[in-house]
C-alpha cells in the first residue's frame, strides 16, 4: 500500500483513474485487515488517491462510504486518524453532512450487517486465519460499527433523522443488539453505551419504544468497573433518566440499582472516582420520591457509602480520587439540605443526620487524616458555610432561615467540641493541631491563595422556584448540549449561590470563630504554662498569626503569670505601650521564649512577634519595640527570620520598614560583618551554625530590595562591603586553606547575591574594589594559593556576577569604572614582571571566556580592557626582549630557511630549563584570545581601533612562529604550545581574523625588511596560507632592485619570499647577483652585501625554481674554483673549526649547497677538472668536519657538517642510480675513482663519526640535524665496505658467537644504539644492520648444524645474534613498565619523539631485524631459533605488546575513500618505509610499524603465533582472531597462493598448484604409476591462525592403504612449520620420500621427520628394535612418568 500511495503521487490522473473500478472492493477488504500497519497504510494511500482523482471518486462513493466511516472509528488510533484525514481531504467540514446523507442507506446497510449478521467465522477465512485473529477482527469490526453509527447520527443534518429512524428502530428491536451491553469486551460495551447516549439525544423515540430493554441494560450495569466503559455508561445513564420518563418502572431500584450503587460508592468508585462521582448529584436529583422513601434511610445509606469510599485503596493513594469524592460529598450534602429545608419532623431528622452523623464525623476524620487535610474539603466546607450564611442573611423571615441557622449552630457547636477535644490534651497529635489551625485559617479567609482549584465536569445551578406560596422546591436543571461527533456532555448553568468573594465575613461566622479561637488559645496557654510543650506553642503561634487581635492577647494574658517587663525603663510612650495587651504579652512571655538557648526553631515565635506589631498603634511604637529587641542579645537567626518574612510579605514589611532603615540595626550589622570577616580569618576555628545564620543575614540585607531601595541604609551597605573587601584582601596573603575556606566561601555567597540582585551596585567604590580583589583571586592558580576547586569555582561565579552587573549598567561605565582601569593595569604588571605561568595564563583567559559565554554584552567590555592592557607597539617591543634570543634559530638555520654567517654560538640549553613563559607570549595569548572572541563585534572594530588590532595580529603570528621553530622546547614552552592548541589560537583562525584588516601583510613585510630573522619566517608562513600569493607579493616590493644594497633583514626577506615571487623577478635577482658575484673584490667575500649574500640569493633562486642557464652556472663554478687558488684559507680544508670565523663557515656552506644543486640537476655537464674539484673538496670538508665533533654545539658547525653529508648523499644517489646510464658523458675512470678511492675515504669517516656523535653528544644537546644528515648518507654505504669497516674491535665476555670478528664488532657496536634516544640514529642503525643479515645467518648456523650431526647429541638451541637478543631483553623490561598496565587488545597511544616513543621504536626495529634474520635462516636453524624465542618468551611478549600498539582501526589517517573503493587503505596494505628525516606522519609511525611487525610475524612465524594464540584466554583469543581475520587473513592467504603460483622451485615426483580467491592448494604426489592427490584449504578468513585439510584419493592400491594412516601428517608440518607454505610442502615431500625409501615411522608421532626439529627416528628400543624421535621419547617419558617402550612396554634403558 505504501508503494500504491507513492504511485498515486507520481502518476498522472488519467492513469490513476484506471484503478477506481477495482478500488471499492480492495478498500473494503484491506481496510479491515488484521495487521494494523496495513490498515494505516491503506488510509494513507487512500488520501493520496483522493488528492489525485478528487471529484472522480463520486460514482464509487456509496460503495466505500460504509467501510470508510468504520475506518474512521478504528480502534487503532493512527489508522483512524489517517482515515479522518482522507475524509477531510475529500469533503470540507460543511460538505460532510451532505456526503453522508447521500450514502446513508448504504452505510446503514453495512452497519446493520456488521452488527446483526456478521460473526467471527463469516468475517475471516477459517482455513487461513487463526481463531485468535478472527475473534480480534470481529470485536474490532463490531466496536467500529457501533462508533460509526454514533458518528453518522452526530454528523447527519437534523432533517435526515426521520429518514433513518425506521432503520434504527429495526436495529434496536433486535435481541443481538442488546446483547452488546453485556459483551465480554470492554471496547464493545463502551461503544454500545456511547451509541445509547447519542440515540437519546438524536432519536429519543426509538429508545422510548424499547424502554423495557434499554433501562435495565443501562441502569443495571451501573457497577461496571472497567475504566473504558465507566464514562460512557454514566453518560448513557444520565441521558436515560432524562429521556425515558418512566425508566424506574422498568427496573427494580431497591434490589437492582441502588445496591449496586452503594457497592460502587463504598469501594471509592473502584479507581474511577473522577469519572463516577461528578455524576452522582445529577443522578440522585432524578430519582423520584417513591424510590427514595423513606428519605432518611436513603440519604443515610447514600452519604455513609460515599464517606466510606475515602478508605478505599485508590482514594488513599490518589489525591485526584480523594478530591473527587470530597466534591461529590459536599455538593450532594448541600443539595440534600436544600431539598429538605423545612420544619417537618422528617426534614429536621434529615437535617440533623446530615450535620451530626455525616458532616461532623467527616470533619473529625479530616482532622486526623493527613490525606483529607490535603484535599479541598476545608475549602468546600467553607463555601458551604458561606452559602448557608448568605441564605440566613438574605431570607429574612423565610421558613428556610431557621433551617440554615440551625444547621450553622449545630455545625459550630459540634466543630468546637471537635477542636477542643484535639487541643485539650497533654500530648496532642501535631498533625491534628496543624489541621485545626489550617481549618480555622480557611474559615477566616476562604479565598486564600492556598485554595485548591476544583475541576468539575459539570456545573450545577440550584434553581429556586416558588410554588404554593411559601413552599420551595429545589431542582437541578440538566442541559445536554450536542457536541462534535455526537459527544453529549453534561453542562449546567453557573451557580447562583456561591461563597462571597467579599473579604467581610458574616456575623454568623466571625462571632463563633473568634470565640472558638479564644477558647483554643486559652487551652493552649494553660498547657504551655503547665508543661512547656512546643506543640502547643506552635499551635498558639498559628492561632495568633491568623487572628492577631487584642482580645486574643487579653485571653492569653489572663492565663499567664504576671512577670515584670524585663527591667527596662519605659518612657511615657513606653508606658502607653505597656497598656497594650499585645505588648504586655511580648514582655511577659514572648521575650522569655526568644531568649531560651535550647530553642532551635524560632520561626513560629517571629510570627507571634509580627502579630504583636500588628496590634501596635503606629510605626513609632513598632520601631521602639524592634530597636529594643536589637539591643538585646538575641540569636542572629531571629533577626534573619524577621527580615526574611518582611521581604516575602509586603504587609509585614510595612510593619518593620522604619526599623530596617534605622541606625541601631545598621551599626549592629556592620559590627557583625567585622566580627565574621576579621575574627574568622584570624582564628582557624570550625564553622558554627550561628555563623551560617549570620552570613545569611548579611547576604539578605545586601541583596534584597523593597520598592527599588535597599533594606538598610546605603551608608551601612558600603561599610559592610568595605569589611568584605578587607577580608578578601587579607585572604590572598594566607596560605592555610583550612583557615580561609569558610569565611571566603561565605563572603562569595554574600557578594554574589549582592551583585546579582542589586541594580547599580557597582556604582559604589567599595563594590568595585571588592570586584577587583575577586578578579585577582580568580587569576591565581588554585593549587598555588591553596584554594579548593569548589572555592575557586565559587570565586569565579561571584566575579562573573559582578562583571555582569557592571556590563548591564549605563553606557558610560568604561570611563567611570575604576575596576576596568585597575584590572587592566594589574594584568599588565603581572605580565611585565613575568609572574604568569601557563596555568595562570589559562586562568586569566578562562575568566574572559566565561564572562563572554555568560554575558554576550561583555564583548564591548573585553575590547576596551584589551586596549587598556598592553596592546600598543611600544609595550610589545618591550616584551619582545624576552624572546629575542636566537635559540629558536636552530631549526630554520639547519633546515636552510634562513642563513647566518656571523654572531657567536648560542647554547641550546638556555631555554631548556625555562620555568616561566616569556612576557611576549603571555601578552599575545591573552590579547589574541580576546581578539578572537570579540571578532566581528561592533565594539571590537570601533573601540580597539585598526592600529591596535593590526599590532595584535602581527605579534600573535610572531609568537606562533616562535613556538613553531623551537627544536627542543622546555616543558613550560611545550605546555604553552598545547595551551594555544586547546584555546584554538591557530594560524587558520588568526588568518580569518586578519581578513578583516587588509594591511596585515604589509605590516608583516615592513617588519621583515626592518628586522629580518623570525619576522621573515612569520611573513612567509602567512603568505603560504593566503590565496593568490604571487599577486599579493609583487606590490610589496615593486622592483627587485629595491632589495639592494643587501642587509641581513633584506637577505632574510628574499629567502622567505623567493618561493612566492614571480619567475621573472627571480630571474632578475639571479642575473643581478651573478654579475655582482663575478665583480666583487676579495674584501667582500663573506659580507652580506658581498659574495656571501649574492651566493645565498643564487641558491635561493635555484632551489625555488628559477630558469637557469648552463653557461651562467659554469661561470659561477669557475669563479668559485678561482677563489680556492686566489684566496688562501677561504675553503675550510684541514683546519680547526674552533678557530674558523663565522663568515667563513657561512660562505663554505653556501658553496657546498651550490655544488649540491649542481650534482642534483646539472652534473652531466661538469668537466674533469670540475669533478676533481668537487670530489676533493668534499673529502677535505668531511675530514675537517669529522675532527670537530665537540663543536657540534655551534649551529654553524652543525650546518657545515649537514651540508657536507647532504652532498655525499646526492653524489651516492647519482653514482648508484644514474652514473651507469650517463657513463659516456662522464670523465673516464670517474666511476672507478669514486668506488676505489673517494667512496672508501668518505665512508671510512662516517661510521666513526656516527659513534662519536652519539657517544659525546647525548640527550637534548645531541646534534639531531647532524645525525639525520649522517643517517641519510650512511644509507648508501656499500655492503663490502660495511663488512670491512675500521671500527675498533668490540667483544662481550661470555658471548657465544661464531660470527666473523668484524661482523661481530659491527653488531656489538651498533646494536646498543637501537636503545638510544635519537630516532635518526635508531633508523640509521636499522638500515645498516639490515644489509649483512644473510652473512650473519650463514656464518652463525652452519658450524652448529655440522656439530649437531657429528655428535648426534641434543644440544641447546642456538639463538639469533646475541647482540640483538641482549638489547631485546633490556627493551622488554622497559616496555613492560608502561605497557603492562594496558590490557591486551586496547590501544596505547605513544606521544611522538617522547622517551617512550624511542623505546618502542627501538624495540620494534630490533624485532624487524630478528624477523629478517629468522626469514633468511634455513629451515633447520629456524626450528632452533624458534625454540629459543619460545623458551625466552620473547615472542609471547612481542605479540602482547603488538596488540597494545596496533590501533583498533588500522587505516591511514586523513584518507578520503574514493567512489568505487570498497574499503579504506590499512597499514597492512603497504609496508612502512622508514626514513631518517621526520615526516608529518610521525604520529602514525608506531602503529604502522607495529602492524608491519605483526604481519611479518604471521608470515614468517605462523606456527609460533598459532601456539601463542591457542594459549591465550577467551577474551584475548577472540580479539586476536577478530582483528587478524578482518585485516590480515585474506591478504596473507592471497600472497601465499600467489607465491606458490609464481614459485620457480620444482619438486621431483610432486606437482603443486594453487587456486586464488578460494585459498586452496592442490598437490599430486607420484610414485611409479600411483598418484596421491591432496587438497589443502588455507583456512580462508582464518589463515594463518587455522588450516584445514581434505584428502582426495584416486587409484592408490597399496599406497593408499599406507597413506590412510599418515595422510594427515601434513597437518603437523604446516601447523608447526615456521615459514612459507611452499617450504612446508617441501618438508612434507621429504617426509614422504623417507617413508617410501624404507625409513620407518616414529611410533609416537607416526612420522618419519619430526614436525618441529626435522630429525629422523634414531633412538631404538633394545627389545622391539623400533626407533623413535628423541623429542617424542622425552615427551612420552615426562607425560607418562615411566621409562618403558611405548610399544612393547619393556624398560627402554
Amino acid at each position: 500500500m505504501q508503494e500504491f500511495g507513492a504511485m498515486c503521487k507520481e502518476r498522472d490522473t488519467e492513469v490513476i483513474k484506471g484503478v477506481l473500478p477495482y478500488w471499492p472492493r480492495i478498500y473494503c477488504k484491506i481496510s479491515q485487515d488484521h495487521d494494523r500497519r496495513v490498515r494505516e497504510a491503506t488510509q494513507q494511500a487512500f488520501e493520496q488517491l483522493v488528492l489525485k482523482i478528487k471529484r472522480n471518486l463520486a460514482p464509487y462513493l456509496k460503495s466505500i462510504m460504509g467501510c470508510w466511516l468504520i475506518a474512521q472509528c478504528d480502534t487503532f488510533t493512527p489508522a483512524a486518524s489517517a482515515a479522518k484525514v482522507a475524509f477531510q481531504v475529500a469533503f470540507p467540514p460543511n460538505k460532510q453532512p451532505e456526503a453522508l446523507a447521500f450514502c446513508k442507506e448504504e452505510v446503514l446497510s453495512v452497519l446493520q450487517d456488521n452488527l446483526l449478521k456478521e460473526t467471527p467465522e463469516t468475517l475471516s477465512d477459517l482455513q487461513t486465519v487463526p481463531e485468535e485473529e478472527r475473534e480480534a477482527k470481529y470485536l474490532r469490526v463490531v466496536t467500529s460499527s457501533l462508533l460509526a453509527l454514533k458518528k453518522l447520527l452526530c454528523i447527519l443534518p437534523d432533517s435526515e433523522n426521520s429518514s433513518i429512524e425506521e432503520r434504527v428502530v429495526h436495529l434496536v428491536s433486535q435481541n443481538k443488539f442488546w446483547k452488546y451491553s453485556k459483551h465480554k469486551s470492554p471496547q464493545v460495551r463502551a461503544a454500545f453505551f456511547e451509541l445509547i447516549a447519542t440515540l437519546c439525544q438524536y432519536l429519543p423515540g426509538s429508545l422510548r419504544a424499547e424502554a423495557g430493554r434499554v433501562c435495565p441494560a443501562v441502569l443495571l450495569s451501573i457497577d461496571d468497573g472497567d475504566a473504558a466503559v465507566s464514562a460512557a455508561l454514566w453518560e448513557a445513564a444520565l441521558h436515560i433518566l432524562t429521556t425515558v420518563e418512566d425508566c424506574w418502572n422498568h427496573v427494580n431500584a431497591r434490589k437492582g440499582v441502588l445496591p449496586k450503587l452503594w457497592t460502587v460508592l463504598r469501594e471509592g468508585g473502584r479507581g474511577l472516582a473522577t469519572v463516577v462521582y461528578p455524576n452522582l448529584l445529577p443522578f440522585v436529583s432524578k430519582i423520584p420520591q417513591e424510590v427514595i422513601d423513606p428519605q432518611i434511610e436513603f440519604f443515610s445509606n447514600f452519604f455513609t457509602s460515599i464517606i466510606k469510599g475515602f478508605s478505599s485503596e485508590r482514594a488513599l493513594v490518589s489525591s485526584s480520587e480523594c478530591s473527587a469524592i470530597v466534591s461529590a460529598v459536599m455538593e450532594c450534602l448541600r443539595y440534600t439540605l436544600l431539598q429538605n429545608a423545612g420544619e417537618e419532623k422528617e426534614q429536621r431528622s434529615i437535617q440533623q443526620m446530615l450535620i451530626n452523623k455525616q458532616l461532623l464525623p467527616l470533619v473529625d476524620s479530616a482532622l486526623k487524616d493527613s490525606k483529607l487535610q490535603n484535599s479541598p474539603l476545608f475549602y468546600q466546607l467553607a463555601d458551604t458555610l458561606s452559602s448557608w450564611e448568605k441564605r440566613v442573611d438574605a431570607s429574612g423571615e423565610a421558613p428556610t432561615t431557621d433551617t440554615f441557622r440551625r444547621a450553622l449552630s449545630d455545625f459550630w457547636e459540634g466543630f468546637s467540641q471537635l477542636c477542643i477535644l484535639q487541643v485539650d490534651r497533654v500530648e496532642p497529635e501535631e498533625k491534628s493541631l496543624s489541621a485545626v489551625s489550617h481549618f480555622l485559617q480557611v474559615l477566616q479567609n476562604p479565598d486564600s491563595t492556598g485554595k485548591q482549584s476544583r475541576k468539575k465536569h459539570m456545573k450545577i445551578r440550584f434553581a429556586e422556584e416558588e410554588a404554593d406560596g411559601e413552599n420551595m422546591d429545589v431542582s437541578i436543571d440538566l442541559h445536554v448540549e450536542a457536541k462534535t461527533e455526537g459527544e453529549a456532555k453534561m453542562s449546567v448553568d453557573p451557580p447562583v449561590l456561591q461563597s462571597s468573594s467579599s473579604p467581610q465575613l458574616s456575623e454568623l461566622r466571625t462571632r463563633p470563630l473568634q470565640n472558638l479561637v479564644c477558647k483554643l488559645a486559652e487551652l493552649s496557654m494553660v498547657h504551655i504554662n503547665r508543661h512547656s510543650l512546643d506543640k502547643h506553642l506552635k499551635f498558639l503561634s498559628a492561632l495568633v498569626s491568623s487572628f492577631p487581635s487584642s482580645k486574643v492577647f487579653q485571653v492569653l494574658l489572663a492565663c499567664s503569670e504576671q512577670i515584670s517587663t524585663s527591667g527596662v525603663e519605659m518612657s511615657e510612650g513606653g508606658k502607653a505601650m505597656s497598656e497594650n495587651a499585645a505588648v504586655q504579652f511580648l514582655h511577659q512571655k514572648l521575650l522569655v521564649w526568644l531568649k531560651e538557648d535550647h530553642r532551635k526553631d524560632t520561626a513560629f515565635l517571629v510570627d507571634v512577634l509580627y502579630s504583636v506589631l500588628h496590634c501596635c498603634n503606629d510605626d513609632s511604637e513598632r520601631k521602639i519595640i524592634l530597636e529594643h529587641l536589637s539591643q538585646m542579645e538575641l540569636k542572629w537567626i531571629i533577626f534573619l527570620q524577621i527580615i526574611q518574612k518582611a521581604c516575602f510579605d509586603p504587609a509585614k514589611y510595612s510593619l518593620v520598614s522604619s526599623w530596617l532603615k534605622g541606625e541601631i540595626l545598621g551599626e549592629k550589622l556592620v559590627r557583625l560583618a567585622d566580627e565574621l570577616c576579621v575574627v574568622s580569618l584570624e582564628q582557624a576555628s570550625p564553622v558554627k551554625p550561628s555563623h551560617s545564620d549570620s552570613w545569611s543575614l548579611l547576604s539578605l540585607v545586601l541583596s534584597q530590595h523593597a520598592k527599588n531601595d535597599a533594606l538598610i541604609g546605603e551608608v551601612y551597605v558600603e561599610q559592610i562591603l568595605n569589611k568584605l573587601h578587607a577580608a578578601l584582601s587579607k585572604a590572598k596573603d594566607l596560605s592555610a586553606a583550612g583557615s580561609i575556606e569558610p569565611p571566603v566561601s561565605f563572603i562569595c555567597d554574600v557578594t554574589s547575591s549582592f551583585f546579582s540582585s542589586v541594580k547599580g551596585c557597582l556604582l559604589l567604590p567599595s563594590a568595585e574594589d571588592l570586584l577587583l580583589t575577586l578578579f585577582q583571586l580568580c587569576a591565581q592558580r588554585p593549587e598555588k594559593d591553596y584554594l579548593s576547586v569548589y572555592l575557586f569555582c565559587k570565586l569565579q561565579h561571584t566575579w562573573l556576577c559582578g562583571v555582569s552587573s557592571l556590563v548591564n549598567q549605563h553606557s558610560g561605565v568604561k570611563a567611570e569604572s575604576s575596576f576596568l582601569q585597575k584590572s587592566a593595569l594589574w594584568v599588565k604588571d603581572q605580565i611585565q614582571h613575568s609572574s604568569l605561568d601557563v596555568k595562570r595564563i589559562v586562568q586569566v583567559i578562562s575568566l574572559f571566556m566565561r564572562m563572554l559565554s555568560n554575558n554576550p554584552a561583555s564583548f564591548d567590555l573585553c575590547a576596551w580592557q584589551e586596549r587598556r592592557s598592553c596592546a600598543g607597539r611600544e609595550t610589545f617591543f618591550f616584551f619582545t626582549k624576552d624572546i629575542s634570543t636566537l635559540y629558536w634559530l636552530y631549526k630554520p638555520l639547519l633546515d636552510g630557511r634562513l642563513n647566518l654567517n656571523h654572531g657567536p654560538s648560542f647554547p641550546q640549553d638556555e631555554f631548556c630549563s625555562c620555568s616561566r613563559v616569556p612576557s611576549h607570549l603571555c601578552t599575545t595569548a591573552l590579547l589574541g584570545q580576546v581578539a578572537l572572541l570579540t571578532n566581528g563585534t561592533e565594539g571590537f572594530s570601533e573601540d580597539v581601533g585598526r592600529i591596535e588590532t593590526k599590532n595584535i595580529v602581527a605579534e600573535l603570528l610572531y609568537s606562533l612562529q616562535w613556538c613553531e621553530e623551537l627544536e627542543n622546547p622546555s616543558s613550560v614552552l611545550s605546555e604553552y604550545g598545547g595551551m594555544l592548541q586547546e584555546l584554538g589560537i591557530t594560524h587558520e583562525r588568526i588568518r580569518n581574523l586578519s581578513n578583516l584588516f587588509s594591511d596585515v601583510l604589509e605590516e608583516l613585510y615592513r617588519r621583515s625588511k626592518e628586522g629580518g630573522l623570525l619576522w621573515s619566517l612569520t611573513a612567509s608562513k602567512y603568505i603560504a596560507t593566503t590565496e593568490g600569493k604571487s599577486s599579493k607579493i609583487k606590490p610589496l616590493y615593486d622592483l627587485v632592485e629595491g632589495f639592494f644594497p643587501l642587509t641581513d633583514a633584506k637577505l632574510h626577506t628574499i629567502q622567505s619570499l623567493s618561493s612566492f615571487m614571480p619567475v621573472e623577478d627571480k630571474d632578475d635577482l639571479m642575473a643581478i647577483c651573478t654579475a655582482k658575484l663575478m665583480t666583487c673584490v676579495n674584501t667582500d667575500l663573506s659580507s652580506i652585501d658581498g659574495r656571501y649574500g649574492f651566493l645565498v640569493i643564487i641558491n635561493c633562486c635555484l632551489n625555488s625554481g628559477t630558469k637557469h642557464c648552463p653557461e651562467i652556472l659554469s661561470e659561477i663554478l669557475k669563479t668559485i674554483m678561482c677563489w680556492r687558488n686566489d684566496i688562501e684559507g677561504l675553503f675550510l680544508f684541514n683546519c680547526n673549526l674552533k678557530e674558523a670565523a663565522s663568515h667563513l663557515l657561512g660562505l663554505n656552506v653556501e658553496i657546498i649547497r651550490f655544488l649540491q644543486w649542481l650534482v642534483k640537476h646539472s652534473l652531466s655537464s661538469l668537466m674533469h677538472n670540475e669533478w676533481d674539484f668537487l670530489l676533493c673538496s668534499l673529502l677535505a670538508w668531511l675530514e675537517t668536519a669529522c675532527d670537530e665533533v665537540t663543536m657540534y654545539c655551534s649551529p654553524l658547525v652543525q650546518l657545515f657538517t649537514c651540508a657536507s653529508c647532504d652532498l655525499v648523499s646526492e653524489l651516492a644517489t647519482f653514482f648508484q642510480t644514474e652514473a651507469l646510464s650517463l657513463k659516456e658523458q662522464l670523465p673516464e675512470n670517474l666511476l672507478s675513482e669514486w668506488q676505489e678511492f673517494f667512496a672508501q675515504g668518505i665512508y671510512s669517516l662516517f661510521l666513526p663519526l656516527l659513534m662519536k656523535s652519539t657517544g659525546e653528544c647525548e640527550g637534548p644537546s645531541a646534534p639531531v640535524s647532524v645525525l639525520r644528515a649522517l643517517g641519510r648518507a650512511l644509507a648508501f654505504i656499500p655492503l663490502d665496505q660495511l663488512m670491512n669497516h675500521n671500527l675498533p674491535p668490540k667483544f662481550v665476555a661470555g658471548q657465544k658467537t661464531n660470527l666473523p670478528d668484524r661482523l661481530q664488532t659491527l653488531m656489538n657496536t651498533l646494536a646498543p644504539l637501537l636503545f638510544g634516544r635519537a630516532r635518526s640514529v635508531q633508523v640509521t642503525v636499522y638500515h645498516i644492520l639490515h644489509s649483512p643479515l644473510e652473512d650473519c645467518v650463514l656464518g652463525g648456523g652452519r658450524e652448529k648444524i655440522r656439530r649437531n650431526h657429528a655428535t648426534r647429541d641434543w644440544l641447546p638451541p642456538p639463538s639469533p645474534p646475541a647482540a640483538l637478543m641482549a638489547i631485546l631483553g633490556t627493551q622488554e623490561e622497559l616496555l613492560g613498565i608502561f605497557l603492562d598496565s594496558v590490557p591486551v587488545g586496547e590501544f596505547a597511544a605513544v606521544q611522538p619523539l617522547s622517551e617512550e616513543y624511542c623505546y618502542v621504536l627501538g624495540y620494534l626495529l630490533t624485532w624487524k631485524l630478528i624477523l629478517a634474520f629468522f626469514k633468511a635462516a634455513p629451515s633447520q636453524l629456524r626450528v632452533l631459533y624458534s625454540q629459543h624465542l619460545r623458551k625466552k618468551k620473547s615472542l609471547h611478549k612481542l605479540l602482547q605488546h603488538l596488540f597494545r600498539l596496533m590501533p583498533e582501526n588500522p587505516v591511514f589517517p586523513g584518507q578520503a575513500i574514493e567512489p568505487g573503493v570498497k574499503e579504506a587503505k590499512t597499514f597492512f596494505m603497504e609496508d612502512l618505509h622508514l626514513t631518517v628525516q621526520e615526516t608529518a606522519s610521525l604520529s602514525s609511525e608506531i602503529p604502522h610499524l607495529a602492524c608491519c611487525v605483526y604481519y611479518s610475524t604471521l608470515k614468517d612465524m605462523p606456527a609460533m603465533v598459532r601456539l601463542w594464540w591457542n594459549s591465550q584466554d577467551k577474551r584475548i583469543s577472540s580479539a586476536v582472531d577478530k582483528f587478524t581475520n578482518k585485516y590480515i587473513s585474506s591478504r596473507l592467504s592471497s600472497q601465499e597462493i600467489t607465491s606458490v603460483q609464481t614459485s620457480t622451485q620444482t619438486f621431483e615426483s610432486m606437482m603443486v598448484s594453487g587456486l586464488l580467491y578460494i585459498f586452496y592448494l592442490l598437490k599430486s604426489y607420484h610414485i611409479c604409476t600411483d598418484c596421491v592427490s591432496r587438497n589443502q584449504q588455507l583456512g580462508g578468513r582464518k589463515f594463518p591462525l587455522q588450516i584445514r585439510f581434505l584428502l582426495l584419493p584416486s587409484g592408490f592400491g597399496q599406497v593408499l592403504k599406507k597413506w590412510g594412516k599418515k595422510g594427515k601428517r601434513n597437518t603437523v608440518y604446516l601447523s608447526f612449520q615456521n615459514g612459507s607454505i611452499i617450504e612446508g610442502l617441501a618438508l612434507w615431500k621429504n617426509n614422504v620420500d623417507k617413508r617410501f625409501e624404507g625409513v620407518e615411522d616414529c611410533m609416537i608421532c607416526f612420522s618419519v621427520i619430526h614436525g618441529s626439529n626435522y630429525s629422523l627416528p634414531k633412538k631404538a628400543c633394545r627389545t622391539c628394535k623400533k626407533k623413535f624421535h628423541s623429542a617424542c621419547l622425552y615427551k612420552w617419558f615426562t607425560s607418562s612418568n615411566k621409562s618403558t617402550c611405548p610399544l612393547c612396554r619393556e624398560s627402554f634403558f
